[in-house]
């Protein structure tokens, strides 16, 4: 029977007010949404301001007209907001909203008392939304916005004006610019750092993806060159993009080797320590004794600073006529499924690798059917129930035939939930009449 391994898994910004971080963060559909929305909130304050002036008699209304005429520019930048929200071409004309917001609230000004009129400050909508558009040129079109809005009812009527009017004017502009200038290099800041962390968290996906692919360089081939009695399956899930579970088969001078090992803690640190251990332990092939394995590989975890760095390891050699030597290092999640269908696990006291120094071989037999199956123990936390999760186990043993099927259950069992911890699991039957017929 030919030995195989199931698959292993471990914007341009508007000059109106979307600065280069929203730009950046939100889709170009969200950010024709946006536009809407602050415009809704400029026709809502200059309509409530020409309804609630002509309500309240101490309010004054100077020009009736030109005060309606405002809440019909605002509304004029609502309905090209709702074109550009279906149109994202239109984008490009954005400053048409902003345009109509600073002539909206110069008509309202004029309307209600002119210099005296309470309503200037929605004047600051706008500016506000502009001036967080990156680069400076933002500053230059909030100051012509602003000067429309002061200068509009010179224009409507030109005479009577005081010339501390102009100075009050100046003033205000100034005034305007310098928060501007203030917004606006906040949010070129606010830009920088956002861009910088992206960059930062680019470059750690591409270390991740980097960790994962040879990871999984370091699991065994789909076609191996084990010897034809043993069919073998197994397969690694890991909880994140580089899990601390591994597992390794190769044949060996007295038959093959099958290893399985969980390291503490999850993520690169894991992933590094478990292609440790697994080279260590396969370097070790010409050694008949899977003790000797485990001995070696707790020498490149020995930490100088005091440090525990431990893995539970299950490592077992087993020879063409079914002899199975085994050591376990603090792992205890090893079984041989009998042919009869009988469930034995395989006990040891010793401690993981990075913590003990002294490891036994035990001996067993593999009769022609026989199944050894190895886990971790994030296959465990797969079941509801987690004091009798090693009996619900031994249960799907029994109701399993090979090695495939065993392995797809495992797998079945993960789902497309995320697990809080890598589940590896690896099955190897032993099958020596298969190899004479």
């Amino acid at each position: 029977m030919s030995v195989s391994q199931l698959g292993n898994d471990t914007l341009r910004p508007s000059v109106w007010g979307d600065s280069g971080l929203l730009a950046r963060v939100m889709s170009a559909g969200s950010r024709r949404h946006v536009a809407l929305l602050k415009q809704g909130f400029v026709f809502l304050f200059v309509l409530l301001a020409a309804v609630v002036s002509t309500l309240i008699p101490w309010l004054p209304v100077s020009d009736a007209p030109s005060m309606w005429a405002g809440v019909f520019a605002a509304f004029c930048g609502v309905v090209f907001a709702s074109v550009v929200s279906r149109r994202p071409r239109l984008l490009t004309w954005e400053i048409v909203i902003p345009a109509a917001d600073f002539v909206a609230v110069g008509l309202l000004r004029y309307g209600t008392g002119d210099s005296g009129s309470v309503f200037i400050p929605i004047i600051l909508l706008p500016i506000v939304w502009i001036a967080v558009w990156p680069g400076r040129l933002s500053i230059v079109w909030l100051l012509i916005g602003s000067a429309v809005t002061f200068m509009l009812p010179f224009v409507i009527e030109p005479s009577g004006r005081a010339p501390s009017e102009f100075i009050r004017i100046a003033f205000s502009l100034a005034i305007y610019a310098t928060i501007g200038l203030a917004i606006n290099e906040l949010a070129r800041q606010a830009s920088r750092k956002v861009e910088l962390s992206r960059a930062q968290q680019h470059a750690v996906e591409r270390e991740l993806d980097r960790a994962a692919t040879i990871q999984q360089s370091l699991l065994p081939p789909k076609t191996s060159l084990l010897p034809e009695m043993f069919a073998v399956r197994g397969r690694c899930i890991p909880a994140r993009a580089v899990g601390g579970d591994f597992y390794d088969w190769y044949p060996t001078p007295d038959g093959i080797a099958l290893t399985v090992g969980d390291v503490m803690g999850k993520g690169v640190g894991a992933g590094m320590i478990a292609a440790a251990v697994r080279s260590v332990i396969r370097s070790s092939s010409d050694d008949l004794d899977p003790a000797v394995a485990l001995r070696r590989a707790t020498t490149g975890l020995a930490s100088g600073d005091g440090d525990v760095q431990f893995t539970t390891c299950f490592h077992a050699r087993i020879t063409p006529s079914g002899e199975i030597r085994w050591a376990d290092g603090g792992h205890g999640l090893a079984l041989i499924r009998r042919a009869t269908g009988l469930v034995e696990r395989l006990q040891s006291s010793d401690l993981p690798i990075g913590l003990g120094d002294r490891w036994t071989s035990y001996a067993d037999q593999l009769h022609p059917g026989d199944t050894i199956v190895c886990i971790s123990d994030g296959v465990l936390d797969l079941f509801p129930d987690e004091l009798h999760a090693f009996s619900q186990f031994q249960l799907l043993l029994i109701s399993s035939g090979d090695p495939s099927d065993i392995v797809q259950k495992v797998a079945e069992l993960v789902g497309e939930d995320e697990q809080a911890d890598d589940v590896t699991v690896v099955a190897a039957t032993f099958a020596p009449a298969l190899t004479r017929a």
